[in-house]
Parts: C-alpha cells; structure tokens; sequence
C-alpha cells in the first residue's frame, strides 16, 4: 500500500468517527422540524395547597414500598405557591389621635382652673389693709396675679412630667393630652403677660411683680425639691398681697401684718403638700394645724371692748359701765370661723391617718381656706364690702373643686 493510500483510510476513519459521535448525541431529541405539530404543556398554575395533599414526608399512595417520601415543601416554597391577597380598594382608616396642643378640658385640668378662686383675695385683701378701695389699678393686679399664677400651675406640671409619669400618669403632660413644650411655652407667655399687666398698674406694682415671677419659677424649677421650698412659696404668696397695695397707690408697709398672715398659712399648706402622693408622718399635719390655729386666733377680734364711765365734763353713755360688742366684729369673727373650719378639719383627719387621700383632702382644704382668710384680713382691715365680695368666691372654688382638683 502507498503513503497516499494510508492517508485516504485515515481520513475515512476519522470522518465516520465525527459522524457517529454527532449521531449518538441527536438520538432521542426530536428534530425541529417535529416540534411544530405537538402542543406544548400548559403552564403550571398558582394554586394553594391541593386537598389531597399529604403530611411532610408521609409515602407516595401509588408507591407500596414507601421508598419515595414526598419532599417536604419549604415556607419559600409554600409563599410562592399561595395565592397573593387581592388588593383592598381603600386603606382602613387610622384611628384618631388626640392634638398635642390638648383640648380646653385638659388645659383646665393642667391649670386648675378652681384654684384661681383664691387668687383676687390677695390683691383686695391688699388694697384693703392699705386703706384704699379697689380701683382700676387693683383690677389691673388681679389680673396680673391670675397670669402669674397659672404660670406656675403650667411650669409645675412641666417640671414634674418625669415624676408625674409614675405617681400622676392620668395628668395631662403624662398622659401625652398636652406635649411638654406647650405647657413650657405657655408658662413662658402668661409670665409675660402677668408682668405687662403690672407695669400697667404702675411702678410700684411692677417693682413687686418682678421678684414675685422669679419666685415662682424658682420653686417649680429646683428649690421645691429641698428645704427651700415652702418658704418660697410662702413668700410669693406675701408677695401678691403686696402686690394689690402697691398697685392700689396705698403704703406697702400698711400690707406687712397680712401679708405675714397669709405666708404662715401658705407655707403650712405647701409643707403638707410635699406628701400627698405617699402620705408619711403625723407631724407635719400637726405642725400645720397648730400654724393655722395659730393664724385663726390672731384673726378673731375681741369678743368684747371695754367702755368706760364718762369723764366729768362729758354725758355719760347710756346703760351700765362695763363691757360692750366691739364695732364690726360679728363680720370678722365669723370670716376668722369659717377659715378654722375649712383648714383645721381635713388636717385633723390627716393627723389622724397620714395615708394620701387624707393627705391630699388636707391640702385641698388648705388651699380653699385662703379665700375666708383674705376676706377676713380685709374686715379686719375695715373694709367690709370687700370681705363679703371676696367671702362669695368660696362656694364658686368649692363647686368647681368637685370636677377638677386643685391639688
């Protein structure tokens, strides 16, 4: 055989090994010519699970043996195989939230709006004990002392949201009703408007007003928390007495004694009120009592004033020498009555029984006291009318004290 021969069976060899390897590699897939006429499978639908279905890994029924176990399904598996739900046409609604600005119930609640009754007596009882009788500029410091005083209820509650949450979680700032910087803010402007009203009335009126503001913020911010406070307290409250005489144009001077008075009460009142939430000893209930006791007796005019027999050249009064009603003193004795009955009963209970509601009975006593106090310290002051329009406020603050505490 020649080379060329050998060449020609080589190639032939090879050309009829391609040709087999390609064969062998197209058998059994049709051709695409024959793909034409055969319908292609429907696709799989979405479907949940079929009511036959089986449990995980339980035997196929068609297989005796149990050597094939359904596959269990996965939870992609399962998400993807469950039907999606169909759309809603509107998102339900969301339920209603209350504005942080608070409604007019709750800046009531937040103000204590029924203790502002007790608060015009002081500048009366001022102008009063500083022989002057009520006039614009008085009008002008009453107005003044409701401003700075709901300043103080505000920024109180803002200063004790923390405290609040867990002893008060029903007050206003707690509850979420009012947000805190609402309350701070209106702190703020009602301390500016007290001090604008007191400008108005005057030098004098603002020269008071200005260390009665500071007073105030400097117990609800810090010093109520230690020894300090009640004192404090107590002199801000002097301080709104000195405020109507020295508005009215009268002597401040004139306004010390009552403005003392009204102090001692006060600051009685705010020492039993640093425990009305947990209660505690008996004798801080004591000690106010024996304080405003003490307050009542000084207010009690003498029951009686001695009358002497007439001098030699004088008409001797009618009837027997001896002793005789003093002028205007059934108006005072009774004012002075009626402020022991409001303070000293409730402290007596919580002398009795320390525990917080007596407690907090106690200081809501103490506080609606305040009124026959001041109407008294105006009889006493010789101003009658006064004290009757200022003793009319007591049912008023002891109404509204039934719907929203003063505490």
């Amino acid at each position: 055989m020649t080379r060329h021969g050998v060449v020609a069976i080589a190639l032939a060899v090879t050309v009829a090994a391609v040709v087999g390897a390609r064969g062998s590699a197209s058998r059994g897939r049709p051709r695409k010519d024959e793909d034409h006429g055969r319908p292609s499978p429907p696709p799989q639908a979405e479907q949940g699970p079929r009511s036959d279905a089986r449990p995980a890994g339980s035997a196929d029924p068609t297989d005796p043996a149990g050597e094939n176990p359904t596959p269990t399904a996965t939870p992609a598996a399962s998400a993807a195989t469950s039907p999606a739900p169909a759309p809603t046409s509107t998102p339900p609604p969301l339920p209603p939230r209350r504005p942080a600005l608070g409604t007019p119930a709750d800046w009531v609640e937040l103000l204590r709006l029924p203790a502002l009754f007790t608060v015009p007596g002081d500048a009366l009882a001022g102008a009063a004990v500083a022989g002057r009788a009520p006039g614009a500029r008085t009008l002008l410091a009453i107005g003044s002392s409701l401003c700075l005083y709901q300043a103080g209820m505000a920024l109180n509650d803002w200063a004790d949201r923390a405290e609040d949450a867990v002893e008060r979680p029903h007050r206003p700032l707690p509850s979420g009703r009012i947000a805190p910087g609402a309350a701070l803010a209106a702190a703020g402007a009602l301390t500016a408007l007290g001090l604008a009203l007191a400008a108005r009335a005057g030098r004098p009126a603002f020269t008071v007003a200005v260390p009665l503001a500071a007073s105030v913020w400097a117990y609800d911010l810090g010093l109520k928390r230690n020894w300090a406070g009640p004192p404090v307290m107590a002199a801000a409250r002097s301080l709104d007495l000195v405020l109507g005489a020295a508005a009215s144009g009268g002597r401040v001077r004139d306004a010390v004694p009552s403005a003392a008075a009204l102090g001692a009460h006060t600051l009685a009142v705010t020492a039993v009120s640093r425990r009305e939430t947990q209660g505690g000893s008996a004798a801080v209930p004591l000690a106010a009592l024996a304080v405003t006791s003490g307050v009542a007796y000084a207010l009690t005019p003498p029951a009686v004033a001695l009358r002497l027999p007439a001098d030699r050249g004088g008409a001797a009064p009618l009837g027997p020498p001896g002793l005789t009603p003093a002028p205007g003193g059934a108006l005072r004795a009774a004012l002075a009555l009626g402020y022991a009955a409001t303070v000293a009963r409730p402290l007596a209970h919580a002398v009795l029984n320390s525990s917080p509601p007596l407690t907090q009975r106690a200081v809501g006593g103490g506080i609606r006291a305040m009124i026959p106090l001041q109407a008294a310290l105006s009889a006493r002051a010789g101003a009658p009318v006064t004290a009757l329009c200022t003793a009319a406020l007591a049912p008023l603050a002891r109404r509204f004290a039934r719907k929203v505490s003063v505490t």
